[in-house]
């Protein structure tokens, strides 16, 4: 760990850091996910406070920053305490700094993503999932957070199969990954021109699905697979 100076910096103002202000610097975590009603949703998560008196003050999972820690160390902290999930893999979406966005005072949210299968989260008093264009009332910015959140999935569905591996890493048809991206988007594509925009992305196993209703269906993974974490 790097040793701090024992004499302060000063800028050329005489200053020294300690003569500047200070925001506080949270993390907060949109966690998405697909569940069983096939609709894009968010984990949310009440504070100790709300629980105690039983309110409704929804938020995203998320904490200050402590004093030596990292980022991605204050993250993973939050989803464990605020929201009992482990074993994410979320990155920075970006940096949220209305001076107002926080009534209790100057803080600085660097808010980060992350996408999971619904099975990954285990719902316990505190959390719910909630479809992302059905959310209550946050707090703070929380509701941009997600915007910004959703905005980016979207993108990276319009451009790529499966990008966060929510399929897993079994061979699936197109039609699954239709219906996986039809939620995303939270719109209808068309079949056939969906198919023709994915299929750069996709190699065939040479397997059929059987089984199930009309004819067999070809399996496909991704050319650039992701492991499902």
């Amino acid at each position: 760990m790097t040793q701090r100076m024992t004499n302060p910096y000063r800028d050329s103002a005489g200053k020294s850091l300690e003569d500047y202000p200070r925001p506080s610097v949270a993390v907060d975590t949109a966690v998405l996910t697909v569940p069983d009603s096939g609709r894009l949703s968010v984990l949310l998560t009440r504070t100790n406070d709300a629980i105690a008196d039983d309110g409704a003050q929804w938020r995203l999972p998320g904490t200050f920053l402590h004093d030596g820690e990292r980022l991605a160390e204050a993250v993973l902290r939050s989803l464990r305490e605020k929201a009992g999930v482990e074993g994410l893999r979320p990155r920075q979406l970006r940096v949220f700094d209305e001076p107002e966005r926080d009534d209790r005072g100057w803080v600085l949210s660097v808010a980060h993503l992350d996408v999971v299968a619904a099975n990954r989260i285990r719902l316990v008093e505190r959390t719910r999932i909630v479809p992302v264009d059905e959310l209550p009332a946050l707090q703070f910015d929380h509701e941009e957070i997600v915007a910004a959140a959703t905005a980016t999935l979207r993108a990276e569905y319009r451009a790529a199969p499966d990008p966060w591996a929510l399929l897993g890493t079994e061979p699936f048809t197109v039609r699954d990954l239709r219906l996986l991206h039809e939620a995303i988007a939270g719109k209808r594509f068309n079949p056939d021109t969906f198919r023709r925009t994915m299929l750069p992305g996709l190699v065939a196993t040479g397997e059929l699905r059987t089984g199930a209703r009309g004819k067999p269906a070809e399996l496909y993974l991704r050319v650039n697979p992701v492991p499902a974490g």
